[in-house]
Parts: structure tokens; C-alpha cells; sequence
């Protein structure tokens, strides 16, 4: 494919954005997690942070999820948690992000002992730091790891729904991990429960399975958006429903070849999403495991889709409306857009 060009780099790296799909352990910097195995020297992910690209290069969905959990396994004390919360925190803003919604697994830390008082305090004291030293306001979304079964579900939508121990910052409940032999209906329940408790429906559907998973979230999860959707282009019946109901995807192209949902990019369905006149959102994922960033997916999402700065101001303009900031808070990062938009093509 043709590369970008150097000043649509240069327009993306200071364009303030919002990040609607990247994972809390996933976003741990190559620096941090090898920080991390250095203290807990019994794991096998190595503590070189040259060695991890050779660790993070995965030969199908199912081994990203193996090693994936193995840097899970890095997690152990709330220090930890608040180290890596804080410094994802930092890397986001480096990248202009003003907003982003975390999603975090509890249920893997709580499992591994850490009291689930002193994990929320945690990730709060991180995200209340964040905010005050880069300016990157962050939400939380609590995913359930659907591997993990039923037990898993019901501990992730207790900590979710109990405000004696649910976060401030908590705005969205997920669903993650492989899709394959993971029904969606059999979390209905659950996602019940959390929306009643007023938190938005997010889950993960439509990478690595056919759009019958995306409906199944639609159906029984009752989802506002859908975690990557990427198969959603085999069903145009789907796809003019997600366009005609507003429902984003969460799109994270870098993240679909690192995973072999999509064999190359050149394949990736990004462009019957837009043509459909579907809201698409550009994110990260789990940014240094597939040695990408956010920068780097609105520079892949310029060239997959021809965009100028006005096209991809209007791209991080739908991450912050499909976001669930707050109105004034959306605002104000569209308004910050358009300014820089607008002083970046002035003659």
C-alpha cells in the first residue's frame, strides 16, 4: 500500500483525539512490562524489552490470548496496577489523547489475590493523577473475560454494580477474550444487570466469528457499540442495520493482522464500513503487543480510506461522539479539533 505522507504524519501526532477500544494490560509499554517481570521473576515473559517484540509476534488469535494472559499474570499487587494505570495514562497523552475509556478485567487481578478495595483505589488514584498532571481524562470500562466461564462473569458484574466497591470512573461494562465457542446470549444476564445499574453495553463481537455474534450482542447483550464488529461486511442486512441505528464499531485495524482476524490490511473491511455510512471509530487495541499506537492507526486509517486533515478530523470527531463523555466534555474536544484543524490548513 501506498505510505502515508510525512505531513499527514505530522497533522495526526498533535490532533487531539479520543480512544474508545484500548486494553489496560494490553496497553502496557514494552519498558513497563518487562519492569514488572523483572519483580515477579518465576514468569516466563522475558525481561528484555528487545525479546518481547519476538514474544509479541503471534501465530493465530488463540496465542495472542495465551501470552496476553501471561502478562495478565504481571499484575499481582496494587502497586502494580497503579504503575501500570498511571503510565498508560502518560502514553496516551504523548499521543494528544484528551479522553479514552480503559477497558480493564478485574476479575484477572481479584482471582490472583489482590483485594478488589485496594485494585479500585488503584486505578483511581491513577486515573485522578492522570487528569491532573496530562490533562487525559479517563473512564473505565469492566470487561468480562469469556474464557473464564460464568464465575467470571457473575464476579465482574458484582464489582460493576456494588457501589460499595464500584469506581467513580466506571462508565461501560464489556465482554472480551475468544469469541470461538464463547456464546453471547449466555451473558444476557449479566449485561442486564449492569445496565440497570446504568452502565453502557460494549462487548466485543464479529473478530474472530461470523456477524452472527455481532447480533447476538445486539440481540441479548443489547450493545450501543460493538468491539471490533470485523466481520459485520459479510451481512449487509447488519450492516445497514448497525448504519441505520447509529451503532459504532470500534475498529482497530493493526490489531486485526496482528491477531490473523484479517490477513492484510489491503483486505481489511474499514472501507465497506464507511461506504455502508457507518460510524467507525479508529483505536489501538493492545497498542505495544501489535508495536502500534494510536497515531499509527489513524496514519493506516488515512491511507485505507484516502483521508485528508478534514477526514481525519471528522474521524476523531466520531471517537469523541460515540464516546460517553459527558456533552460539555464532548464539546470541548470537538471545538479543540476544529481549531486545530482550521490553524493547521491556514494559509
Amino acid at each position: 500500500m501506498p505510505t502515508t505522507p510525512d505531513h499527514l504524519h505530522a497533522f495526526i501526532a498533535d490532533l487531539p483525539k479520543a480512544e474508545l477500544h484500548v486494553h489496560h494490560v494490553g496497553s502496557a509499554s514494552p519498558r513497563i512490562v518487562s519492569e514488572l517481570a523483572a519483580r515477579h521473576p518465576d514468569s516466563k515473559v522475558p525481561t528484555d524489552p528487545e525479546a518481547l517484540v519476538d514474544y509479541f509476534t503471534f501465530t493465530d488469535f488463540a496465542h495472542f490470548i495465551d501470552v496476553y494472559l501471561s502478562v495478565v499474570d504481571l499484575i499481582r499487587t496494587p502497586e502494580d496496577v497503579r504503575l501500570l494505570t498511571y503510565e498508560v495514562a502518560r502514553d496516551l497523552a504523548r499521543q494528544q489523547v484528551r479522553y479514552a475509556e480503559l477497558t480493564i478485567t478485574p476479575f484477572s487481578s481479584t482471582r490472583r489475590g489482590i483485594d478488589e478495595r485496594a485494585f479500585m483505589e488503584a486505578v483511581e488514584d491513577a486515573r485522578k493523577a492522570a487528569e491532573s498532571e496530562f490533562g487525559t481524562v479517563l473512564r473505565w470500562c469492566f470487561d468480562i473475560p469469556g474464557e473464564a466461564g460464568l464465575e467470571a462473569a457473575e464476579e465482574t458484574t458484582r464489582l460493576a454494580t456494588d457501589d460499595r466497591v464500584r469506581p467513580e470512573g466506571l462508565v461501560s461494562f464489556g465482554l472480551g477474550g475468544p469469541e470461538i465457542g464463547v456464546p453471547r446470549p449466555q451473558f444476557k444476564p449479566y449485561f442486564d444487570r449492569a445496565i440497570a445499574a446504568g452502565l453502557h453495553s460494549v462487548p466485543h463481537a464479529g473478530e474472530t466469528t461470523g456477524p452472527e455474534t455481532v447480533w447476538d450482542a445486539l440481540t441479548h447483550l443489547r450493545a450501543e457499540r460493538i468491539g471490533h464488529g470485523t466481520s459485520s461486511f459479510r451481512d449487509p442486512k447488519l450492516l445497514a442495520h448497525l448504519a441505520e441505528h447509529r451503532i459504532p464499531l470500534e475498529v482497530c485495524p493493526t490489531s486485526n493482522i496482528a491477531t490473523r482476524a484479517v490477513r492484510t490490511l489491503d483486505e481489511h473491511p474499514i472501507k465497506e464500513f464507511v461506504k455502508a455510512g457507518m460510524v467507525v471509530t479508529i483505536n489501538s487495541d493492545d497498542p505495544p503487543m501489535f508495536g502500534t499506537d494510536l497515531n499509527s492507526e489513524y496514519a493506516v486509517a488515512a491511507r485505507l480510506l484516502g483521508l485528508d486533515e478534514k477526514g481525519l478530523a471528522r474521524l476523531a470527531k466520531n471517537a469523541v461522539d460515540a464516546s460517553f463523555l459527558d456533552e460539555p466534555g464532548k464539546t470541548r474536544i470537538k471545538d479543540e479539533i476544529d481549531t486545530y484543524t482550521a490553524t493547521w490548513l491556514a494559509p
